[in-house]
Formats: structure tokens, C-alpha cells, sequence
């Protein structure tokens, strides 16, 4: 449907969104008049407080709504926002790097979803359309997807259908956090705290709390990463890769394969002996693990190693864990590197390069000639005197290759070879 001028007209979110973002800003104003509020000024005045403030939330959350819109023209998608001070977002849809539909737990309550767009040089979701229906999130997507030229809009449907490629089972994501170094000292944590009491057998209030405090804050990760990596599912379509994961806030993201800028495995020590690993992405554009969107870097959040060799080959196809080049550094590395010089190495294949580090947790990181922005030969004081050099591969990612204490001449090489390699894969 389109208007008179030949444009689609702008499109509202749903009703329902005023209601579930005053139930958010509720729940802050809440917590910021915290008990001590309650305490002073009693329960009628609380209550009238908070009245007063469900009606001033939701007053401005249904003119925010209705101010509120977007449509798609041409290449470009648009979102409109503001009352006073009237804001137009365009987004070239040519740089978008992932489209992301979220569900948290009171948005699932009533059939909707979050879309939140990535796209290049973006440290945050751009625009984030909070609310659509779920069957109008996924069509916007597939939509945009589509226009930004990840997908061919005209394929036939029985060809754009995703193909499934691994699940992980959610008894071994709990496993998998249970074996992190920040569980295991809990209970040390725990047992040093009634030891003293033992001497000292006189609780306070600000010990006690603070133990309650040490404790949330030594397991706030490991329990997000439970909820976060719950009924995680791998699958591949024309769009690029598929994830879905999540317990209380369901998460389904497509990162376009062309897009990635590299490919991290981790083996935690605490996890090799059971053979388990981690494997992550490393997008353009996205902020990583330091926003909430902590999960949008994960291909495998655990599994063995059979597991890690398939997703990495839906990443890279030419690519297997298995043999992947890695030479160590000449002997005298070990002047400066005694304990890690036997664990480092580098490589370089047809299509990748390659390089290992990691004493304690072991790391390999894999990035596409094509996706190499700019190549790097470091020395300091005590390499030049050792004659060795670091190799480092930039991305446009964070993720980035080093290949740590090279022979210098080695090195040198290694560079030339790299740039070489990286000027060719961009050309073809």
C-alpha cells in the first residue's frame, strides 16, 4: 500500500506499547523512591506517590507512542520519534550489519517483539522498534534483510527456508558456567565469612550485606550467561546465520555471513578435560560483550569439539579445527614468553590466518584474508635485541589476529605474505 507520493505510509507500533514501557519506567521509579521514601511518608502517601507516577509514566509513554513511526523508502529505513523536538533516523540499509527480534519476559506475555538493528560503526541497537507483533517483526525483518542485499527478496520460499544446524543442550550450558573459576570460589568465599563469625559470632547488618553483595556480584555473569545461552539453536538460511537463545528474554538474531570479521575458540581450562569449547563472532559494528547484547557474539556457547568444527564451518567452509596450522616461535621466545612460548603458534591457509595463544585458556583465532584491514610489525626494546617481531592482522571487528614473537625476518615475511593474500581475496 502506498500514499499518493508513490511512499509507503508511516507505520505506528502497537497499542500495547505504551503500557509495557510505563510498566518499565514504573518498575525504576519504584527503586528510585526505594523504602526510605516509604518509611517517611507512609503507606497512603507512597501509594498516591506511586499513582501519580503510573499516571505521569504512562501519560508520557502513550504521547512518545503516538509520535512515533516508521516506513521503509527505498534502501532506506526511516523512523520517526519526538513531540517537542521532532527526530528523523534514516538507516542506509546497505550497512546494516544484523537484524535482532527480542522478546523480553512481559513483551512474550502478550504476543510482541523487540527489532533492534546493528549496523557499521554502531556502538548500540540503532532505532530499536519496541513494539511490533511477532509475525510483523519477522516480515520487517526478512524485509530489510532482504533490501540491505543479504537476501535475494525473490527467491522462492522452499529455498529461503532455514536449515538447522546444531542445538546445545541447556543441562551443559548450566555445567558449563558451573565450571568457571568465579563459582568455584564462592564457597571459599563463604567458608572464610563463618570462620570469622565463628570467633566473632555477632552478625551485623553491613557484614551481612556485604557478604549477600559479594556473592550477587561474583555470580551476576555466570547466571547471565545461563539465561542468555538457555535453548540455544544454530541454523543457516540465505539471510546468513540464525540464533536463537534465552530464557526470560527470547532473542532470534541474523548476522549475514559476509558481515563477520572473525572467528574466536576458546578452550576454558576448567572445560578441557571434558573436551568442551567456545566459539564466538566478531561482527563490525557491534559493541560485544560490554552492552547487553552480550549474546550476539556467540556461535557456540559449549560443546565438543565436534560441535565447534561444525559451526565454525558454517562460518568459514574451508575452515577445520582440526588442522589448522599453528608453528611455534624460535626457541628464544622463551626469554620473554617462558611459560605461554610453547603455547603460542601461527599459520596461514588458502583462505584464513591463524593464531594461538592462551596459557590458562587456550585461544585460536581465525580471520578471512578478505576481512584484513591493515597489517602490523611490532617490536619493543627487549624483542629488538632478541631479534623477534609480532605480527598483528587488524579487522574492522575487535577480534584481532596476533602472531606473538616471530623471527623478525619471519615476521617480516609473514606480513608481506598477509597483505598480499588480503589484496587478492578482496579483489576476487
Amino acid at each position: 500500500m502506498t500514499t499518493a507520493t508513490g511512499l509507503e505510509p508511516r507505520r505506528r507500533l502497537h497499542p500495547l506499547s505504551p503500557v509495557l514501557r510505563s510498566a518499565r519506567l514504573l518498575g525504576f521509579a519504584i527503586v528510585a523512591i526505594s523504602w526510605q521514601g516509604y518509611s517517611q511518608l507512609g503507606p497512603r502517601r507512597y501509594l498516591a506517590l506511586l499513582v501519580l507516577v503510573l499516571l505521569g509514566v504512562a501519560a508520557l509513554s502513550v504521547v512518545s507512542w503516538w509520535y512515533t513511526g516508521y516506513h521503509v523508502v527505498g534502501r532506506e529505513l526511516r523512523v520517526y520519534e519526538g513531540l517537542l523536538r521532532r527526530r528523523v533516523r534514516a538507516i542506509p540499509l546497505e550497512r546494516l550489519q544484523a537484524v535482532n527480534l527480542v522478546r523480553p519476559a512481559l513483551a512474550q506475555a502478550v504476543g510482541l517483539a523487540e527489532l533492534r538493528l546493528e549496523v557499521i560503526g554502531g556502538d548500540k541497537a540503532e532505532a530499536p522498534l519496541a513494539y511490533l507483533t511477532v509475525d510483523e517483526a519477522v516480515r520487517l525483518r526478512e524485509r530489510l534483510l532482504s533490501l540491505s542485499g543479504v537476501a535475494d527478496p525473490t527467491a522462492p520460499a522452499a529455498v529461503v527456508e532455514e536449515q538447522p544446524v546444531l542445538a546445545v543442550a541447556n543441562r551443559d550450558v548450566v555445567i558449563g558456567q558451573l565450571l568457571t573459576p568465579q563459582v568455584w570460589f564462592v564457597p571459599f568465599g563463604v567458608l572464610i565469612v563463618l570462620t570469622q563469625f565463628a570467633y566473632s559470632p555477632e552478625w551485623t547488618f553491613i557484614g551481612l550485606a556485604s557478604l549477600v553483595t559479594a556473592a550477587v556480584g561474583v555470580l551476576q555473569q555466570p547466571v547471565r550467561r545461563i539465561l542468555q545461552d538457555w535453548a540455544f539453536r544454530l541454523a543457516i538460511s540465505p539471510a546468513g546465520l540464525r540464533l536463537r537463545h534465552g530464557l526470560l528474554e527470547k532473542r532470534h538474531e541474523t548476522v549475514p555471513l559476509h558481515r563477520v570479521q572473525a572467528v574466536g575458540v576458546t578452550w576454558p581450562l576448567l572445560w578441557r578435560p571434558k573436551g568442551w569449547l567456545r566459539s564466538r563472532l566478531d561482527v563490525a559494528g557491534y559493541s560485544g560483550e560490554g552492552r547487553q547484547a552480550l549474546s550476539v557474539g556467540r556461535l557456540l556457547p559449549v560443546g565438543p569439539l565436534a560441535a565447534g568444527r561444525l559451526a565454525v564451518r558454517q562460518v568459514l567452509p574451508d575452515v577445520d579445527l582440526l588442522t589448522l596450522p599453528a608453528v611455534r616461535p624460535p626457541a628464544r621466545a622463551r626469554w620473554l614468553a617462558p611459560l605461554r612460548q610453547r603455547v603460542l603458534g601461527a599459520g596461514l591457509t588458502d583462505a584464513v590466518f591463524v593464531t594461538r595463544d592462551g596459557l590458562l585458556t587456550r585461544e585460536v583465532v581465525i580471520v578471512p584474508y578478505a576481512r584484513i584491514q591493515s597489517v602490523r610489525v611490532v617490536q619493543g626494546p627487549l624483542e629488538r635485541r632478541l631479534r623477534l617481531a609480532s605480527v598483528h592482522a587488524d579487522t574492522a571487528g575487535r577480534l584481532h589476529a596476533v602472531a606473538h614473537l616471530r623471527d623478525v625476518d619471519e615476521a617480516w615475511t609473514m606480513a608481506a605474505d598477509l597483505m598480499e593474500r588480503a589484496r587478492r581475496a578482496r579483489t576476487q
